[in-house]
């Protein structure tokens, strides 16, 4: 994006591209603010109409009972006749051209003086409806000033009705002053009542809501530095479960961030031992194959497994940079007798004699999987080694040390049970059990092993699961379905000639 376009979208961005404090006018407390008084205005003009229709009506009953007052002495005087000075006086104070009363049917003229040929309006006040009242109000002050209006009706208790002829322009002019106080008063009200609403919110929500962004700008120049985590500040409303949520996600990345740094450095440093640790194994391997041809009984049984060993671990160096990087190879699945494979971890698992540890392999002879032989390897090798190192650290002379790999059948489903009568996994290791550099069992573990055993036996559309973990019990239960036969392949199989 352009400066220009920039200018002309109103991109408040710092000069290292991250978001920057907004200009005066795209802040949220001033767009609150003008809102305010703008909710606020109209609110008044909404009262503001009605004042001013109730004002007119207000206005002309004051003039009819005015003239009332003045005509009901006349009428029970029985002077209605008035001298000229007189007659003008009370019609100049009321502003009229004539008063009238209607008694019993019968109209009588008390005061009258130019009477206009033409009356534009005829309103009387107790009889005039809320929409009607400000639809004559509106009229008044647009199209007034010189209509002459007939205004009646009766005043009080009296039985009369008074009727009075009067000009508009002093009530349109009233009117206006009126309306004019009015707007100023509601003008300033609302200025008011928008500023108390507005330091209201801004303290409520406004003020949290610029802590929260800073926090978020602060975070997110240095998500490494633990200093920069936002610190809720103990609110019940929404503001508060915002800062609470948003404590835990920096945490969270924070955590993860350096769980990456971990990773990355760790890849960094078997990256460099790597290439020489594969030259020494191709050494061993040379080696070891020579040892095939010595003819010692000893030698020739214990020659097939460390050439064996030595093959994985030429294997484990070509694929050591596979997790975190890539995913594992897809299993290559075959029909295995899972005792055999179970011999073979033994075989490898590092038994110390003097820890007097009793492997104990409980599959039954007979007992088949499908499954990968070196990934399935791998994972129960993963699971013995971490039992044999909880159970070796126990120095308890009279404890029973005993592992035991068992297995079963349900349906097309394999089930292997691994289980030691170690001391149970902490309660750290079981929060975060097949997460890698947070799982781990015992102090300065990795957690590598059970991270690597549940993408394995993931790939094989199983599970992997801690089904027990208390002191003198540990239990692991892998379940491994059988690959599914394909139908198209299965009619092939069937018709391929002997």
């Amino acid at each position: 994006m352009t400066s220009h376009d920039k200018a002309q979208h109103g991109d408040d961005t710092g000069p290292d591209g991250s978001a920057g404090p907004a200009a005066w006018p795209h802040r949220l407390s001033t767009k609150l603010l003008l809102l305010t008084i703008v909710s606020v205005l109209i609110a008044e003009v909404l009262i503001f109409i009605p004042s001013v229709a109730n004002f007119r009506l207000r206005w002309l009953e004051e003039r009819l009972s005015t003239a009332a007052a003045a005509s009901v002495p006349l009428i029970e005087s029985g002077e209605i006749e008035l001298p000229p000075q007189l007659r003008d006086d009370v019609l100049m104070a009321l502003g009229a051209k004539a008063i009238a009363v209607r008694d019993e049917g019968v109209s009588r003229l008390l005061v009258a003086s130019d009477m206009p040929p033409d009356v534009d309006e005829h309103v009387t006040p107790s009889e005039v409806g809320p929409l009607a009242a400000i639809a004559g109000a509106l009229d008044t002050m647009m199209e007034g000033g010189d209509r002459m209006l007939r205004v009646y009706g009766r005043v009080g208790d009296s039985p009369m009705d008074f009727e009075l002829i009067l000009p508009d322009a002093k009530l349109r002019a009233a009117m206006f002053v009126y309306a004019r106080n009015v707007a100023l008063l509601s003008l300033l009200i609302s200025l008011i009542t928008a500023g108390l609403v507005f330091f209201a919110i801004h303290a409520l929500m406004i003020r949290p809501i610029h802590g929260m962004r800073r926090a978020m700008s602060a975070f997110a120049e240095a998500p490494d530095d633990p200093g920069r985590i936002i610190r809720p500040s103990g609110r019940r409303d929404e503001i508060g479960i915002a800062e609470r949520e948003l404590s835990v996600m920096q945490n969270q990345l924070h955590q993860t961030l350096g769980e990456q740094k971990h990773l990355a450095d760790l890849g960094l440093a078997v990256s460099k031992i790597n290439h020489d640790m594969r030259n020494i194994l191709a050494s061993a391997q040379l080696i070891s194959d020579r040892l095939r041809a010595v003819k010692d009984p000893s030698v020739q049984m214990f020659a097939p497994k460390l050439v064996r060993a030595i093959d994985r671990a030429v294997g484990y160096t070509e694929r050591v940079l596979a997790y975190g990087r890539a995913h594992e190879a897809p299993p290559t699945r075959r029909i295995l007798r899972l005792r055999t494979l179970v011999a073979e971890v033994e075989g490898l698992v590092g038994l110390d004699p003097r820890a007097d540890i009793e492997f104990v392999n409980a599959v039954a002879p007979d007992f088949e999987v499908d499954a990968d032989a070196e990934q399935l390897f791998r994972v129960l090798n993963n699971l013995c080694r971490n039992a044999v190192q909880a159970m070796a650290a126990d120095r308890e002379g009279s404890l029973v040390r005993r592992l035991t790999v068992s297995a079963e059948r349900e349906g097309s489903v394999s089930r292997i049970l691994v289980e030691d009568t170690g001391p149970g996994l902490p309660a750290k290791a079981r929060d975060n059990l097949f997460a890698a550099f947070r799982g781990a069992a015992r102090s300065g573990g990795t957690g590598l092993g059970l991270a690597i055993a549940h993408e394995l036996v993931r790939a094989h559309g199983g599970a992997i699961e801690l089904v027990e973990s208390v002191g003198g019990r540990t239990r692991f239960l892998i379940t491994i379905p059988d690959q599914p036969v394909r139908l198209d392949e299965a009619r092939q199989t069937i018709r391929r000639p002997a």
